[in-house]
């Protein structure tokens, strides 16, 4: 039977959509690129060079982390180990040279099996980072003096943790395939590298950013392990599953997240089992000090708490953050099934982590490495990221002020209450206004960068041009021309100035197609109302 080419029937012949070139779609990123020869010109000559973008990419990445660690020298030369406040004034205060001796580690401690002396009797972190602040340990000799000893401890975490650095920046511009480029704003975000250092937070982050790269290619299984391995290392990302679990719903896709979901719940028991049965109550240290811990630094209920005389305990915090965050879950399956366009699992994955972090009753400088991955691959515009840094890099400051406020005594050096509240609104208002875009591009997919270069869901994997099943409000009620047909059909995006117009590449190899005629066929173009978007149809084919 003949009919239009198939993603496995695809000729040959046909040449691959080209990569999208940052300078010729941002203005910001054409402005910035004067620094550097200018934007891209028309007469280059693509992948003729050994400097690929991954591989450029990767190299920015390492030397944006060597850059943050030289941030840190002045607490590595002293600040960390004399004077209270120092390591606050200069703005580059680490858990982990702190934690070495305190979490007993210096004194070859087993975590979660030793008891600890001290405020803390066992190790407060999950599984899989614990077992990397081992490796670190084993690696640092154990003779000499505890200041050197927990410098040398610092410096073999962040070469660790320079290697997450560099996996997140490759998983990044891998996971969009013909938006390389993306990565590149991980990888000079400054408060990535102002923050990597601080705890041990890229270990999960590495991970999740290798899990999103795996769903893009259809690999499900590999997919659930690593995202079960992350969540193994870090709570939030098992967070994921929620936003996964209504796009497969709206595409039918159930036996890929079965397969997701499985694979995440066997690597994280493969990884807490034998801790939980051996040493129960060290495993569930981690578990009982998030449930505990009271209200704390960057939070909007550490706000109301020190500006009202409302006092919010624990149990309250976690009530109010639990509500809050099944209303977002709510609005989220809102928004899924009743979106004109089924949303990219990458902007779903930056709104549910983002809603996580708004409402949590602590808010870290560090915790911003969770969403520069998914900001990347969620909101690819250059302006939008860097006013969104802007205001992290402002909290990252105001908080090592206001504890060196809080710790020089008499002196009051560095930001009182009131600034310090300032910038806690600044982290909030960047971290909405992000979200409000996001929400925008899915209810208004013709602003979508990523689907206005002609793709639909390149994180998606299997969801990437899947016809819906189960959609709900006008979503339902799809215009005449987007129903299913044989044939080639524009993907969500806008006419080229050459008078082309973008192609599913799974149905027809090229992004680009003569206006006038598709594989033979006559074609024409129709607009639907209000959809923002081109059709290219064969003559007289009925859909």
């Amino acid at each position: 039977m003949c009919g239009m080419p198939r993603a496995e029937t695809t000729r040959t012949d046909v040449p691959r959509p080209e990569p999208v070139q940052p300078t010729k779609e941002d203005k910001v990123a054409a402005a910035g690129s004067e620094l550097f020869g200018g934007p891209l010109g028309r007469r280059a000559l693509l992948g003729t060079s050994w400097w690929t973008p991954v591989r450029v990419i990767a190299l920015v990445m390492i030397g944006m982390f060597a850059l943050g660690m030289v941030q840190k020298f002045p607490c590595y030369d002293g600040a960390w180990f004399f004077g209270a406040s120092s390591q606050y004034t200069h703005a580059c205060y680490s858990d982990i040279p702190h934690l070495y001796q305190g979490r007993g580690f210096a004194d070859g401690l087993v975590p979660y099996f030793d008891r600890l002396s001290g405020d803390m009797d066992y190790l407060e972190y999950p599984v899989l980072t614990g077992v990397f602040m081992e490796v670190a340990a084993w690696l640092t000799p154990g003779s000499g003096s505890i200041q050197h000893q927990e410098q040398i401890y610092w410096m073999v975490n962040a070469g660790m943790l320079m290697v997450c650095a560099a996996i997140i920046a490759v998983c990044v511009a891998r996971t969009h395939r013909r938006r390389p480029w993306d990565g590149l704003l991980v990888a000079l975000a400054p408060a990535f590298a102002l923050t990597a250092t601080i705890n041990w937070d890229l270990l999960a982050v590495a991970m999740l950013a290798a899990a999103m790269l795996m769903w893009s290619r259809g690999r499900a299984v590999a997919f659930g392990v690593l995202l079960g391995l992350a969540t193994a290392a870090k709570f939030y990302p098992f967070l994921l599953l929620g936003p996964l679990l209504l796009l497969c719903w709206r595409a039918g896709r159930w036996r890929d997240f079965g397969r997701a979901l499985g694979g995440a719940v066997a690597a994280w028991l493969a990884v807490n089992l034998p801790v939980m049965l051996l040493a129960p109550e060290g495993w569930a240290k981690f578990y009982t000090f998030s449930q505990e811990r009271g209200v704390d630094f960057g939070s909007i209920w550490l706000m109301i708490t020190q500006r009202t005389s409302i006092q919010i305990t624990p149990e309250q915090a976690n009530t109010y953050a639990m509500l809050l965050m099944m209303l977002v879950c709510g609005g989220m399956a809102v928004l899924v099934l009743t979106a004109p366009r089924r949303p990219r699992f990458a902007q779903l994955a930056f709104l549910i982590i983002a809603a996580f972090i708004l409402t949590n009753k602590v808010y870290s400088p560090q915790y911003v490495l969770w969403l520069i991955p998914l900001a990347a691959l969620a909101r690819p515009r250059w302006r939008d990221f860097l006013i969104w840094q802007a205001c992290e890099v402002a909290y990252f400051l105001g908080i090592w002020m206001y504890l060196a406020y809080t710790t020089s005594g008499d002196a009051h050096k560095g930001l009182p209450t009131d600034g310090y509240h300032l910038a806690i609104v600044l982290h909030l208002l960047g971290t909405l206004y992000l979200c409000a875009v996001v929400v925008r591009d899915i209810l208004m997919p013709e602003r979508d960068v990523v689907r206005r270069a002609g793709d639909d869901d390149p994180s998606g994997g299997v969801l990437d041009g899947a016809p819906d099943v189960f959609v709900l409000g006008r979503a339902a009620y799809p215009p005449q021309h987007a129903g299913y047909f044989e044939g080639p059909y524009v993907k969500w995006g806008t006419e080229h100035a050459e008078g082309r117009y973008e192609v599913d590449a799974d149905r027809f190899d090229s992004d680009q197609v003569d206006r006038n005629q598709v594989d033979g066929s006559q074609v024409s173009g129709n607009r639907g109302p209000g959809d923002g978007h081109e059709e290219i149809r064969p003559e007289g084919r009925s859909l």
